[in-house]
């Protein structure tokens, strides 16, 4: 075959298999179409609404997103779902709570509590917890806090023994154990504080209101004394108030003439020891506040040695939070009706107590001040051991008769304001006077 013979052989083959192909393609164009129109025939038009889009924006619409839960083989069937707020069981099959174990130290002590996974103390069970080479202590009293003196200064490992019913944490906590007081608030004092509904209020409120040794009839004193000259010289008048005020109506209090107020954020049980925080507290803050009246705060104390002075002010100090205040934190020592668990202290005990509260609130960089009676600030202190707090003198008098210098002069405690329903305390304020 010559050369030009074998170029036309090849060209018929080439046009054969081109024809081919074609034919192909057009069949399978022919059924895809029959199908996709037979799809189209049977949703009556929808397939424009329904069918995938891409908008302007580059998102795709009318996709049917959700088709993956309809496929049984998207799964692993082997593992199972949403696995996250299952209940944990036991070997029975009984479900147990998680607990959580929180430890720390003031001066020579372990603090424990045992707290649940939305960080409630978990009350009611007899835990037993065990620190390593020194032993086993129990929550007799199940509160849910176990509280261990006379500890050496050093680093401890506290772990949490099994309790039915509960998932411990299989690792122990570690605890460095202080060998003196810091003055520092302590990071987990919120723990340990606890509202009225959770003491005997009869046995642990005990702070009366009654001073000792006064003279005089304070009952004469029951209206905002009239000082408008010395207000020129930026005296104020003020309250102090507490859960026994209940209801306050701060706008008419404003009204009245009353500048400032100094209110309790809470007390130490005199019977229990507890920290308690005053239910009215909040209410009173926030209520003065808006009313546009001065805020001071002051805790009832019961604390007995340095560590619960430094628990004292740390609740304040945790209570109050970012608020700001415009007069000093008060630590009230007055006596709790000769019961109270601190009433018997010695003076030098005593203003060791006070001096480490304030120490601990400017630590925090608050003002500190002590409120006493006059015949308190005599016989149960020592005054030339108190550091440079502010004073807050109650003596129900005309004129004052303390010889020591004053801030705060409370001037009875049977004052009469509106907006407050009974008697409540009436002071004068010198602050920021030389």
């Amino acid at each position: 075959m010559d050369s030009k013979a074998k170029r036309i052989a090849i060209f018929i083959v080439l046009c054969s298999m081109v024809a081919v192909m074609a034919a192909v393609v057009a069949v399978n164009y022919q059924a895809l179409m029959e199908k996709g129109n037979g799809r189209n025939d049977k949703n009556s038009g929808a397939a424009d609404a329904s069918s995938p889009k891409i908008e302007e924006d580059g998102k795709v619409s009318g996709a049917d997103l959700s088709a993956f839960l309809r496929d049984d083989n998207f799964f692993d069937k082997d593992v199972p779902q949403n696995t996250e707020n299952e209940t944990q069981t036991d070997e029975n099959g009984n479900p147990v709570q998680a607990l959580t174990l929180l430890a720390s130290s003031v001066e020579r002590d372990i603090r424990v509590k045992i707290v649940d996974d939305k960080g409630d103390v978990v009350i009611g069970q007899e835990f037993t917890v065990t620190v390593e080479d020194t032993g086993a202590y129990v929550d007799e009293d199940r509160d849910g806090v176990i509280r261990i003196s006379d500890i050496k200064p050093g680093e401890y490992q506290v772990s949490l023994n099994a309790a039915q019913g509960y998932d411990v944490p299989a690792n122990p906590v570690k605890v460095r154990v202080k060998s003196i007081v810091s003055y520092t608030v302590i990071d987990d004092i919120e723990f340990f504080v606890h509202s009225e509904d959770e003491v005997d209020v009869a046995k642990d409120d005990t702070e009366n209101g009654e001073l000792d040794s006064m003279d005089e009839d304070d009952t004469q004193y029951t209206a905002l004394l009239d000082i408008e000259e010395e207000r020129e010289n930026a005296v104020q008048l003020g309250i102090d108030v507490s859960k026994w005020n209940k209801e306050i109506d701060w706008d008419i209090v404003k009204a009245e003439g009353v500048d400032f107020a100094i209110i309790r954020c809470g007390y130490r049980g005199s019977t229990s020891g507890w920290l308690v925080e005053d239910p009215y507290f909040y209410k009173n803050l926030e209520g003065a506040k808006k009313a546009g009246i001065k805020v001071g705060v002051y805790f009832f104390t019961q604390a007995v040695d340095l560590v619960e002075a430094v628990e004292e002010a740390s609740m304040v100090v945790t209570l109050l939070g970012d608020t700001k205040l415009d007069y000093p934190v008060f630590i009230d020592t007055e006596g709790a009706g000769g019961n109270g668990r601190a009433d018997n202290l010695d003076p030098g005990t005593r203003t060791a107590v006070v001096n480490a509260f304030c120490k601990t609130i400017e630590n925090a960089k608050m003002t500190a001040g002590v409120y006493a009676s006059r015949n308190w600030y005599l016989n149960n202190l020592n005054r030339d051991e108190l550091n440079d707090q502010k004073v807050w003198l109650a003596e129900y008098r005309q004129t004052p008769e303390y010889d020591g210098h004053y801030d705060m002069w409370q001037y009875t405690s049977s004052g009469s304001v509106a907006g407050i329903e009974g008697r409540v305390d009436l002071n004068i304020s010198y602050l920021g006077i030389d």
